[in-house]
Formats: C-alpha cells, sequence, structure tokens
C-alpha cells in the first residue's frame, strides 16, 4: 500500500503532465516541503520557502485592505508564470508553468488536484 508522500507525488507528476506545467510543489503554510514533481535543478526546498512567503505576503495585503480572503496567488515572470491556491488547511498547492501556457487550463486542473489533494490529507 502506498505512503500518503508517495500518493502525493504521483498526483502531482500526473498534474504536471496533463496540465503542461514544468513544476509543481505542495508546501506547508510555513513553507516546509510536503512533496513536489520539480526538476532537478530546483532546490525544492527553497521553492518551497519562497512560494510559501508570496502566497503569505498575498494573504496579508488582502487582510489589510479588508478585501476578503485571497484566493489564488498568479506570478508572471519573463519565461514561466507560477500559480498557487490553497490545498487543506494548512497546505498550498504551487505550480511553475512556461509563460505561454494557457491559464485556464492550468487553473482548471490545478483546482481539480487541490481538491483531490484535500481528501488525501483528511
Amino acid at each position: 500500500m502506498p505512503t500518503t508522500r508517495e500518493i502525493l507525488r504521483s498526483l502531482l507528476m500526473e498534474f504536471n503532465r496533463n496540465s503542461g506545467v514544468l513544476a509543481s510543489a505542495l508546501v506547508t503554510r510555513d513553507g516546509i516541503l510536503i512533496s513536489s514533481a520539480l526538476p532537478e535543478d530546483v532546490d525544492a526546498e527553497a521553492f518551497a520557502a519562497m512560494t510559501a512567503t508570496m502566497v503569505g505576503a498575498a494573504e496579508t495585503a488582502f487582510s489589510e485592505l479588508k478585501a476578503g480572503a485571497a484566493e489564488r496567488v498568479i506570478v508572471e515572470g519573463s519565461r514561466t508564470k507560477i500559480v498557487a491556491v490553497g490545498a487543506g488547511e494548512n497546505a498550498i498547492l504551487v505550480a511553475m508553468a512556461p509563460r505561454e501556457a494557457t491559464l485556464g487550463l492550468i487553473l482548471h486542473e490545478i483546482r481539480k488536484l487541490s481538491d483531490k489533494i484535500r481528501k488525501v490529507l483528511s
């Protein structure tokens, strides 16, 4: 029987294949890596810490502005885009895609994966 970590990694790898993202990870809101499907040249621990910080900053901004809750964070760079969404009470699902990737498809697939991860973690 596969472990929770193995199930999560399998889900992330499937997500990468189906949605065209380059990398994905599941991290805690504190920036601790839970599971990942990242290229070997990406420092998984640093990726986890930086993306959790990015989401935390967005949540703080929304709170300070009394603008409701941040549902997702999308950052577009010159070569890639990063999308982060909640995946349970203390987990964040993060995907990195090529800049030309279709955002609608990524958001659709990331929502489906987030629901699966919530079930695995509950």
